[in-house]
């Protein structure tokens, strides 16, 4: 019996020792499980998605899935637990109003960091040889340099993806001015266009947005709107001034919020610049790299900017 017990001592307190040793047990996409991100159509969305999924997986363990999705639907989406997290969100009030406030299945996991702007832009040739075009008032009078077989007597103003944020079309509207949107359909076609439009010296005007690593290789003139003023674009319908300025966000699943511990955590944590997407993106374009090579690359040279997002 005293023998017995010697020996069944030991064996109990190593057992206890790697109980309370052991890891916390985390959560669902927890347990180093699987975290979904939706990925949208822009490049430096790509970008920061590959970042994030570098670190859950390196550094955190965690695999994660990635699915290409338009931005409408993934907001949709989170209620079917098919999405956890979208990584950069760009206003979408009457989105957050509908899951986050009255369905309840979402909510923000905090700002990006960016800094994002939208707005029309032409090359840097034409405000040199126009000066006045920048100002929108002045657009009526250089309308016939826009003109496009799609367009007719009117410019074109050339918008990306109709299911990127626009007021383009109440802003030609109810601006008066003598123009006709037309989609090009992807970010792509517009930074096409841009770069044609440098090289070859083409008029263009057309809707862009930052933070784009195109500014970095591309010299872009913005077209100053009527200011932007609180309230100005309640109204869809009667929008007429510039866009607002827009703090991106995170938002994530709401059950992903509650059970995603450390995948959760990071996400929450992930915080960066404008220049800081630009990087990644750009090497995913000019350097021919993956998403996974850029994020690669990136985490590597900036283990001082990310090393405070892992939770520990």
């Amino acid at each position: 019996m005293i023998r017995h017990k010697t020996l069944a001592g030991p064996l109990v307190a190593a057992l206890l020792l790697a109980a309370c040793s052991a890891e916390e047990p985390s959560s669902t996409a927890g347990s180093k499980g699987t975290v979904k991100i939706d990925v949208h159509a822009w490049v430096g969305y790509e970008a920061q998605a590959a970042v994030l999924a570098y670190l859950l997986e390196h550094e955190l363990g965690y695999k994660v899935n990635k699915r290409s999705e338009k931005e409408d639907q993934s907001w949709k989406d989170f209620e079917a637990g098919k999405v956890d997290v979208i990584v950069e969100s760009w206003g979408h009030n009457d989105w957050k109003k509908e899951f986050i406030e009255q369905k309840k299945v979402a909510l923000s996991a905090g700002l990006t960091g960016n800094k994002g702007v939208i707005g029309w832009y032409v090359p840097e040739w034409m405000a040199k040889k126009y000066p006045d075009i920048t100002d929108y008032r002045n657009l009526n009078k250089y309308a016939p340099l826009f003109r496009t077989d799609k367009t007719g007597n009117a410019g074109q103003i050339l918008d990306g993806d109709p299911t990127f944020v626009t007021n383009d079309e109440a802003l030609v509207k109810n601006l008066g001015l003598n123009y006709q949107v037309v989609y090009s359909g992807s970010e792509a076609a517009l930074i096409k266009a841009a770069q044609f439009a440098t090289k070859n010296r083409t008029p263009l005007l057309m809707y862009f947005y930052e933070p784009q690593w195109l500014f970095t290789k591309v010299k872009l003139v913005k077209i100053a709107l009527p200011p932007y003023a609180m309230g100005c674009d309640d109204d869809p319908a009667k929008v007429a001034c510039d866009y607002p300025p827009y703090l991106l966000d995170k938002i994530v699943s709401k059950k992903f919020a509650q059970t995603g511990g450390k995948a959760y955590e990071l996400v929450r944590n992930f915080n960066w610049t404008n220049d800081d997407q630009n990087a990644v993106a750009g090497a995913m374009i000019n350097e021919k790299l993956t998403a996974e090579q850029a994020a690669k690359q990136w985490v590597e040279a900036n283990k001082i900017v990310w090393k405070d997002w892992i939770p520990r």
